[in-house]
């Protein structure tokens, strides 16, 4: 349901709002950085920036957002193609469903940084561990998100496609992909923000560079300046990636009608 609003409220522009969150945002970083017991763990903005020539000066900034992309970017597009055939095969037959999805569903309780150990002591260090644990990650948030949006398709439009002779590829093809378009762009988005919320636990696994590894690594040497940067460069990267898929999500399924948060 729709709320209208009035008054000064109704005028401000969407673009408004945001100048004003990101003012409010300041003040309270302002404030943070100030008080006695915050200010060590919240430097002010200024101090902040400047660490990005700080960190730039280190050489290791670049290269840690490049290989962070490259893990996250690695694991989450196994992950999705992992995912949207198993969510198919679990929605459209029951043996499969009855079999995987208790399974699925015990390990996406399981927190990441629990099965790192494993994945080290199976794979090794570097690069590979990473992009095993992004993949189970988002593979578990996307598969069950895709499941459910095929599981809950009307079956009278699955009927009504067998009763004009459609084949199982055909109805794949022209009803169940059409109809489960929005689940999969919402695990595709989904699946996006899981990715980047693994990437600590994920370079944890003996990792040279990185945005998570380097948090460790700063955290160690209590160097909060830099840390905080890293923390927000994470925050940024995610609500990047969120407003591209969310754009295509308009673009491709803008007969949905939906609110959106």
């Amino acid at each position: 349901m729709n709320k209208k609003t009035s008054g000064l409220a109704d005028r401000i522009p969407p673009k408004g709002w945001l100048v004003i969150s990101l003012i409010a945002a300041i003040i309270v970083w302002t404030i943070l950085s100030v008080l006695p017991k915050t200010s060590r763990s919240f430097p002010n903005v200024i101090v902040t920036i400047q660490q990005i020539k700080v960190m730039l000066d280190r050489g290791v900034l670049l290269t840690d957002i490049a290989s962070s992309l490259i893990s996250v970017s690695a694991g989450y597009v196994l992950g999705f193609v992992l995912a949207l055939p198993m969510a198919i095969l679990m929605a459209w037959y029951v043996p499969v469903r009855n079999v995987f999805q208790p399974w699925i569903v015990f390990i996406r309780n399981i927190p990441p940084l629990a099965y790192v150990p494993l994945i080290v002591m199976t794979a090794g260090v570097g690069r590979k561990p990473q992009i095993i644990v992004i993949t189970i990650a988002t593979f578990l948030i996307m598969c069950i998100t895709i499941y459910q949006g095929v599981l809950n398709i009307d079956e009278t439009l699955i009927r009504a496609a067998r009763v004009l002779g459609a084949k199982d590829k055909d109805i794949f093809i022209r009803v169940i992909a059409p109809a489960s378009l929005p689940f999969i762009l919402t695990a595709v988005r989904l699946g996006a923000s899981t990715a980047l919320t693994t990437l600590i636990a994920a370079e944890s696994t003996g990792a040279s560079a990185g945005l998570g590894m380097r948090i460790r690594s700063l955290n160690s040497n209590y160097e909060a300046k830099p840390m905080l940067l890293y923390i927000i460069l994470i925050g940024i990267i995610g609500i990047t990636v969120e407003k591209a898929i969310r754009y295509a999500e308009r673009r491709l399924t803008g007969w949905q009608e939906k609110i959106e948060v």
